[in-house]
């Protein structure tokens, strides 16, 4: 009865016209200047800056929030599981995400090495865009052939996980407690990303039980396309403006 309940609940929000609301979400993710900037907040940042020692559950909370508000990993990961109808495979291909992005957080704070933000992001934003054009099966009419889809998501954790550790290093964190406070921070972005991927199964499966979800699925990543354009645009003004 419950899950009947919350099926319906779900219907009366997206099932109906799921189209204008996924669209709605995305270029609202996109077109926020806070958002945009995808740069840990100033409270955050100021703890950050003046803690030292091993602080393990504040770390999980801003790895955890961070995951939760990051826009551009969220997005990304949407267009991974937009076509995943089985758990194991949604399992499989997270994995590789959280397997790829935390490698190179880890590795890039722990030895100090960052790549320049607006580039990275652009990369991030570049990410979305490859995501959503695989999903629109533009690879297969375009040269024939489907790359690797697990390589990609997995090439592409790298990346994100350069984000990450780029935000981290940006904030110059101690280096008392550093290693212990870092695996406290990826544990917190494991659990954001499970909330967020959640949240995001919870929609799908509700969309997909409409007749209305393979009519709007190429428009959907059409407008999942568009706002990967958009964050590169703005990163790549961003890094020629500063």
């Amino acid at each position: 009865m419950r899950g009947s309940a919350l099926r319906q609940t779900l219907r009366s929000l997206v099932g109906w016209r799921p189209l204008p609301v996924v669209a709605f979400l995305l270029l609202a993710f996109a077109f926020s200047g806070e958002a945009l900037a995808h740069a840990v907040a100033d409270g955050d940042k100021g703890y950050i800056q003046e803690i030292t020692g091993v602080n393990l559950i504040a770390f999980v909370y801003l790895g955890a929030k961070h995951m939760v508000t990051g826009y551009d990993h969220i997005l990304f990961l949407l267009g991974v599981v937009f076509f995943l109808y089985k758990l194991k495979d949604v399992g499989l291909y997270v994995s590789l995400f959280a397997i790829g992005h935390s490698t190179t957080m880890l590795a890039g704070v722990y030895f100090n090495f960052g790549i320049n933000s607006y580039i990275i992001d652009a990369i991030i934003g570049l990410s979305i865009v490859y995501k959503a054009l695989d999903n629109m099966g533009a690879y297969q009419s375009w040269f024939g052939m489907q790359p690797n889809t697990k390589a990609a998501t997995l090439i592409f954790g790298f990346c994100h996980g350069f984000g990450l550790s780029s935000k981290i290093l940006d904030y110059q964190i101690s280096p008392d407690g550093l290693l212990p406070n870092l695996l406290a921070f990826n544990v917190g972005v494991e659990v954001g990303q499970l909330l967020a991927l959640a949240a995001i199964l919870i929609v799908m499966g509700v969309w997909r039980r409409t007749s209305s979800f393979f009519k709007h699925a190429y428009t959907a990543n059409v407008v999942l396309m568009t706002a990967g354009f958009i964050l590169i645009g703005y990163q790549l003004t961003g890094y020629f403006a500063s």
